[in-house]
């Protein structure tokens, strides 16, 4: 073979090499999957990152023994690319395609930006009730780029007075580091998609801020909270396939209590961090609304937050969390709602029992003793209404001792979380106690009939430990 044709094939290997390379540069990921949320019975909202890379980068620190399973020697100063579980983002564009086989719609492509943390969001309206459909995302650097995709499904909600059985499953508490699974993150998301939920209900401290690995002292340590624990494959697979409705509690917004009135948590402001939890979690509207499934289920998500009283305030009749606005709502909404079933999905406790050491930020605490009692002689007004709340780290059923409301809590998301509470102390208001993470699966069925719901607890590998089956009255 001559010169000449080494440096011809030489020039095309080049050429080819150089294509192959821009090629690998310009490509993204759904590394932090997508997420359909906010579904009602004609509509849904679409969520979705650009990533640079297609994993997270890999733990490599050692961890103390539960719970909170902190990491050793873990540098907060470190670059934040560099962190267990981070996830870069990277400008692109995004296109999105909602159908069936009746239906396509189509939102064109659309940039995103380093502002709103490479995520984009899109509310998809025009759907018909209770019907399936495909969701597929394509991604791209620009329009000379290869193109990656990915895809989910999800099924709308009944109107109003279609009887319709419905099930779904409800969370709460899992930090980063607690996993349970090396691999997929944690096992409690593996067990509930195996149910096949109509939707999922995640009711606080998605993430925490105010915890080592890192602690989120700024924006972008705050961001890397949720890139990370969005990267587990557990949560990739069951959110682009479940419907969900996201709820803030104190670690998603600020630290342990977090109100309006809180001091910054380093450079990170109570303001900021509502920024944040708005590019991660899509809203229609107000932080507080109604998810309506069919004529036998409506559930509230309430805000426990945004609209709060200092904690230490007194106790009194001006002293809220709700505020007035959405006490208001609240109230006039749940008294006007003719579904068989109301569930008030709440962040914090209502019923409790709660710790009585140090705790003064929920409806069960003295501290907000005033409206915790207005608010469960609301809910115990109507009937088969009740609660399930978030925020404490054991699974227990619990009755109000002067109202009879029962409360339902999920537990944490992983065993090594669960703490906080005696497993022997049984109080009074116990119908169920048990020290341990898993979650909750609430179904509503007809039986001869008869409008029936089912609260059932499981553990984290998807064994039911305990159930309480309630027919309509």
């Amino acid at each position: 073979m001559n010169k000449q044709m080494y440096k011809l094939l030489g020039g095309i290997l080049f050429v080819f090499m150089t294509s192959f390379a821009l090629k690998q540069d310009g490509e993204v990921y759904f590394t932090n999957g997508l997420k359909i949320q906010e579904v009602t019975n004609t509509s849904a909202i679409i969520w979705t990152r650009l990533c640079k890379f297609p994993n997270a980068v890999p733990i490599s620190h050692k961890q103390k023994e539960a719970p909170f399973r902190t990491p050793l020697d873990f540098n907060n100063n470190m670059p934040v690319n560099k962190m267990d579980g981070a996830v870069e983002g990277t400008f692109g564009e995004v296109k999105i395609k909602v159908f069936n086989k009746d239906t396509i719609i189509t939102i064109d492509w659309k940039h995103v930006s380093p502002y709103k943390d490479y995520t984009i969001m899109e509310a998809i309206h025009g759907l018909n009730p209770n019907t399936e459909y495909h969701v597929l995302l394509q991604g791209r650097k620009d329009k000379n780029s290869p193109i990656t995709d990915i895809s989910g499904a999800f099924k709308t909600a009944p109107s109003s007075e279609t009887i319709e059985p419905v099930g779904f499953t409800s969370s709460t508490c899992q930090y980063f580091w607690d996993y349970d699974d090396p691999i997929r993150g944690f096992k409690a998301y593996d067990s509930m998609q195996e149910l096949n939920p109509d939707f999922h209900c995640q009711t606080g401290d998605y993430v925490y801020y105010d915890k080592p690995g890192p602690m989120s002292y700024n924006i972008a340590l705050a961001r890397h909270k949720w890139h990370a624990i969005n990267a587990w494959p557990s949560l990739v697979d069951f959110y682009s396939k479940v419907p969900s409705y996201l709820q803030k509690d104190d670690h998603d917004i600020l630290k342990d209590d977090a109100s309006p009135n809180s001091e910054p948590f380093g450079e990170l402001t109570f303001d900021d961090a509502l920024q944040i939890w708005h590019e991660q979690v899509p809203l229609n509207d107000k932080p507080f609304r109604t998810v309506r499934w069919g004529k036998d289920l409506e559930v509230w998500l309430v805000e426990a937050r945004e609209f709060r009283s200092d904690n230490k305030d007194a106790d009194g009749d001006e002293k809220s969390i709700f505020g007035k606005e959405q006490k208001a709502w609240l109230k006039a909404s749940i008294e006007s709602s003719n579904a068989t079933f109301k569930i008030l999905m709440s962040p914090t406790p209502v019923v409790g029992p709660d710790r009585a050491k140090g705790k003064i930020d929920n409806h069960s605490n003295k501290s907000y003793k005033t409206e915790g009692n207005w608010l469960r002689e609301l809910l115990a007004s109507q009937e088969n209404t009740f609660v399930v709340n978030g925020d404490r780290h054991w699974q227990y059923v619990s009755k109000d001792l002067v109202t009879g409301l029962l409360e339902f809590s999920q537990g944490p998301t992983s065993d090594v979380h669960a703490q906080g509470w005696d497993p022997n102390d049984y109080r009074p208001e116990h119908q169920f106690l048990r020290v341990k993470g898993g979650f909750l699966y609430v179904s509503v069925f007809r039986k001869d009939n008869i409008p029936t719901i089912n609260f059932s607890h499981y553990d984290v590998d998807g064994n039911v430990v305990h159930e309480e089956i309630i027919k309509s009255k």
